[in-house]
């Protein structure tokens, strides 16, 4: 009877794996059906080129999860819009007549780091020298209005606001949490400031922590008023912040104080502001209220495709967290990027190779798997230029090490050069219910670490001498590219974190540029003339399966929730946001291997990854929150 059951539980797997695999071959044709097509939708005349930004800005979208997908576990999913293609859309849009303005639906749009906003801003500065950038939202935060800045007309409808608070706020810690539960957290770090251990040894910040995330953020806050005041000269941000925070609001709605002090152009609903469009750029047949001669982003897109003339220029991405092995968008796996640049090296078409970092760091053996994957391009005779996104710290900043030259912007979060590794016992959990563990060694060392008796001296004496080692390694790397002495190298390293602008200062970068910068100087290293070239990005190529389920998720209401009718909701920092990036960050640190070199304090810089987002909605649900 036994051996009929597990035959027949054997059966039905085989039999639902079968049906998922039917499945996604048939959404594979229908799917192969749908995109070969390959025609645009462009108004005859022209129109608006709408940024209906629902979602995050993102240097690499992360890859979309069949499993996850069909059974619903990734949640509500917001679009991230890959920043190099708006920038190129909008680079395309500033001297094309079929373009008669740009128009910014901020409604839902939910940042991606202060540098990547910068980046967008400056094309949109392009578009507004030759046409009109309208833009409008119900309200404003941070992300939103350092984009709307660089508008031409700020809309805001009477009933919205602009809120915008600074970077900062609160972060969970565990240590409390831990000990009711009885585990117990073994920490091994190098740096005071590597503060990413924290939350699982402390209740609340160390003033070496407090100290650095205080000068990061008034940092980048500075940098945020700076950009928004060149950007809008008329807005009297200072004293509109002042009222906001004194409590002396004058006696008017919140939009009217926002206009009065010259943060927002015109007060008018989403219809008024159609019509203002419709006004420059035209009306279509059978329009309702408020409609207007559009174009979609993804049309435009297909409509100027990346250039093919000249000499290629190889644009590696190396985005989101560094770990072993292979993995998808959106996640640098080391095997999967080393093996894409070892591929495209082999070619042999590059003239020089430019690498775009977007990270925090993670494992060390995959940080290094990819910097020698780009020390082997280099020894081919490829000058190698690195450019920064929003964050390139910790096992960014190591990949970082093996480039000729250091592109950042002033925004950019880096440094971060700091070792830690944690490994969780549970002694006391298993005290708690009244079970113990023992056994016999052939050396101390015989299974160590034991999580569940706990640590001994003498692995924890060996974890923190690999510590220490990857650290001096990490110092030295650091020491040779930047051509500083290791003494120095260890004064602002120790885990510290450092805006762009202060790393410039202190050596760690060298030029403050964008990725077409950075291109163009890729160009010049190579003995090219720069308008003589092209880029050629280095990526995985998507399978069916993964760019159909993109498409449904793209084509589906899942983003409607970006949409709320109070401001206040969508613009303070919602509690699933937070709870998420708690969870992420203890995803990264419990799960990842035992020496990290990652940066923790860098998670505020950009929106917490969809996954870890649906994650935390489920435990406020469970909660009855």
């Amino acid at each position: 009877m036994r051996f009929l059951r597990a035959l027949w539980r054997f059966l039905k797997a085989v039999k639902d794996v079968l049906a998922l695999i039917a499945l996604l071959l048939f959404f594979g044709l229908i799917f192969a059906a749908l995109s070969s097509g390959g025609k645009t939708s462009i108004p005859s005349g022209g129109g608006a080129l709408v940024l209906q930004l629902k979602g995050s800005l993102s240097e690499q979208p992360s890859d979309a999860r069949p499993l996850d997908f069909v059974s619903g576990a990734g949640g509500p999913q917001l679009d991230q819009f890959r920043l190099r293609d708006v920038v190129r859309a909008l680079n395309a849009a500033a001297t094309d007549d079929r373009v008669k303005a740009v128009v910014l639906d901020l409604d839902g749009f939910t940042g991606g780091g202060q540098a990547a906003i910068s980046a967008v801003g400056h094309a949109l500065d392009g578009v507004r020298a030759h046409k009109p950038v309208l833009a409008f939202a119900l309200g404003y935060d941070d992300a939103s209005y350092l984009l709307a800045a660089h508008a031409s007309e700020v809309w805001l409808d009477p009933i919205g606001a602009v809120l915008t608070a600074g970077p900062g706020g609160s972060q969970l810690y565990y240590k409390g949490l831990l000990d009711k539960l009885g585990v117990t957290a073994h920490v091994y770090r190098v740096g005071k400031f590597k503060s990413a251990v924290e939350p699982f040894i402390r209740t609340e910040a160390s003033p070496e922590a407090k100290a650095e995330s205080q000068a990061l953020i008034t940092a980048l806050w500075g940098r945020w008023q700076a950009e928004v005041t060149a950007a809008r000269p008329k807005a009297h941000f200072a004293a509109y912040l002042a009222g906001l925070t004194s409590g002396t609001i004058p006696n008017t709605t919140l939009a009217a104080n926002a206009q009065a002090m010259g943060l927002i152009d015109t007060l008018g609903d989403r219809i008024a502001f159609g019509q203002r469009v419709a006004k420059i750029a035209g009306t279509p047949d059978k329009a309702a209220p408020g409609d207007y001669k559009t174009i979609a982003l993804s049309d435009w897109e297909q409509a100027n495709p990346v250039s093919t003339s000249g000499d290629a220029i190889g644009v590696l991405t190396v985005a989101g967290d560094i770990v072993d092995g292979k993995a998808g968008s959106g996640t640098a796996g080391g095997d999967s990027i080393a093996e894409a640049l070892g591929k495209a090296v082999a070619k042999g078409n590059l003239k020089a190779l430019v690498v775009r970092v977007d990270s925090p760091g993670g494992s060390v053996t995959g940080s290094d798997r990819i910097r020698s994957a780009i020390l082997a391009a280099k020894a081919k005779g490829l000058p190698v230029v690195i450019s920064m996104g929003s964050v390139a710290a910790s096992g960014g900043y190591w990949v970082s090490t093996a480039g000729d030259t250091i592109f950042a912007d002033p925004a950019t979060i880096t440094g971060s050069i700091g070792v830690f590794g944690i490994i969780p016992t549970f002694e006391g959990s298993l005290g708690k219910i009244g079970l113990s563990a023992d056994g016999v060694q052939a050396t101390p060392l015989s299974g160590e670490p034991d999580a569940l008796r706990g640590t001994t001296p003498a692995i924890d004496a060996l974890i923190q001498a690999g510590i220490n080692q990857v650290y001096a390694r990490f110092t030295g790397l650091v020491a040779a590219a930047r051509h500083l002495p290791i003494q120095r190298v260890d004064e602002i390293g120790q885990g510290r974190v450092w805006d762009g602008a202060a790393a410039k200062q202190i050596g760690l970068v060298d030029r403050f540029g964008s990725l077409e910068d950075a291109v163009a100087e890729a160009a010049r290293r190579a003995h090219l003339d720069p308008a003589k070239v092209h880029p050629v990005y280095i990526e995985r190529e998507k399978s069916a399966v993964v760019r159909f389920l993109q498409m449904l998720a793209g084509n589906s209401d899942s983003s409607a929730d970006a949409t709320v009718a109070d401001p206040f909701v969508s613009l303070s920092r919602r509690p699933d946001m937070i709870l998420a990036r708690a969870v992420g960050d203890a995803r990264r640190v419990m799960t990842g291997p035992a020496v990290q070199v990652r940066c923790l304090a860098c998670g505020g810089a950009e929106p917490p990854a969809p996954g870890d987002v649906a994650a935390a909605r489920r435990m406020m649900a469970q909660a009855g929150l």
